[in-house]
């Protein structure tokens, strides 16, 4: 069957409008769509690729379990869930992994395990969850809701009650909200799609500091952040912060759908059997893959790598910006960068995707006004090299 994008526009339903070309192959950081043309892929799947595109260790890991075993339901458990549970633990805070399919799930799952704890032991009265403006979870109508951008969530009918907003890196804000009948606050320890935020760290730690005078739970969103992207495992462990409940997801399978909720032995076993589940989470083949992809990225050359990346993608962006004056701040950490539009440029930042699509480079938006680039973890150095020769070339057309 000959496939085009206009076959798109007659059998996809309209909640996407996907660029004109159609991704066929990918090697590494590297992509070619139908006619052949090639790109540097910064983007990464939206910070998913963390190895790139079809990398030796994650095409064996699939390739050796898909003759064993594909799908059981979890009236069994499997070896490969059992691995990877084991080594998410050895590397974390955590004591307890529970298994889904996406980051929406395991963040879906982190606020049910935390309204059945806060219910289980204090009552039914600890029930408010705080989040942060600019926020994003998920799109299930729980974590739509919980993530702090009403363009989101409006539009489905009545909420999920008891979740309340206050502006991110804003401390006083949220001692003013919070209280005795928090269940729990969930942030991202350096917000993504609300534009690549860093907290700054006496904030993060004063949002500890709150949770636990309140007796309230502290979620960390890992989603964007975890794996590697910010150059450790998880972000929490450069923030000197523990969660009490991670989510993750994304970069966990490096393209392969997979999401896991970490939590500590004392509340995990409030979600006892039959309290919630997932038909596919835990499944041998997704896990077999993270397991792969956990095993190169979990080192100290990888996660070593990442800081210098950050550096030399910084580095271009930065002599990009001194020619073409379009960014108002380089920000983020690890292969998680934002470049923020100066006043000039404001709400353009889709038109800087749109002409780097043109010039041969894949690079992202994380709203109107910040261009957002989260490519492979290990990307070659010559490739960031050829990717922002390409990018200069789409700034210098949007600059004129």
């Amino acid at each position: 069957m000959s496939v085009s994008r206009e076959m798109f526009n007659d059998v996809m339903v309209p909640n996407y409008n996907p660029a004109a070309m159609i991704p066929v192959k990918g090697e590494g950081s590297r992509l070619w769509d139908q006619e052949g043309r090639e790109y540097i892929d910064f983007a990464g799947g939206i910070a998913v690729n963390c190895l790139g595109h079809c990398h030796p260790a994650m095409v064996k890991a699939i390739q050796e379990q898909s003759q064993k075993l594909w799908h059981l339901s979890n009236v069994f458990t499997n070896e490969p869930a059992i691995r990877l549970a084991k080594k998410l633990t050895d590397a974390t805070f955590a004591d307890r992994v529970y298994f889904a399919n996406s980051g929406a799930e395991a963040n879906e799952a982190a606020l049910k395990l935390a309204r059945r704890w806060a219910l289980e032991e204090h009552g039914e009265h600890k029930k408010q969850i705080i989040a942060f403006s600019k926020g994003f979870h998920g799109r299930t109508f729980f974590t739509v809701t919980v993530g702090g951008q009403p363009a989101y969530s409006d539009g489905f009918g009545p909420k999920p009650g008891a979740v309340e907003h206050v502006p991110y890196n804003d401390l006083e804000a949220l001692k003013s909200l919070i209280s005795d009948n928090t269940c729990a606050v969930m942030m991202e320890p350096l917000q993504g799609e609300g534009g690549v935020i860093t907290p700054d760290a006496d904030f993060v730690k004063g949002v500890r500091e709150l949770c636990d005078q309140h007796n309230a739970l502290l979620i960390f969103d890992e989603v964007q952040t975890g794996f590697g992207r910010t150059g450790s495992l998880y972000a929490y462990q450069q923030l000197g912060v523990t969660p009490d409940i991670l989510a993750s997801a994304k970069s966990l399978g490096g393209g392969f759908p997979i999401g896991a909720m970490l939590t500590t032995d004392a509340i995990a076993q409030h979600l006892k059997p039959g309290t919630h589940g997932s038909t596919y989470g835990g499944n041998p083949l997704a896990c077999a893959v993270a397991e792969a992809v956990f095993d190169v990225v979990n080192t100290d050359d990888v996660l070593a790598g990442v800081k210098h990346r950050e550096a030399l993608v910084k580095e271009h962006l930065q002599r990009i910006n001194d020619k073409y004056h379009v960014f108002d701040e380089i920000r983020g950490k690890g292969m998680l960068i934002g470049a923020a539009l100066n006043e000039k440029f404001e709400g353009r930042a889709r038109d800087f995707l749109q002409a780097g699509n043109a010039e041969g480079v894949m690079v992202l938006v994380a709203g109107p006004n910040v261009v957002r680039f989260t490519p492979s973890l290990i990307i070659p150095e010559t490739d960031i090299v050829e990717g922002m020769k390409r990018f200069e070339q789409a700034v210098a057309k949007v600059a004129g």
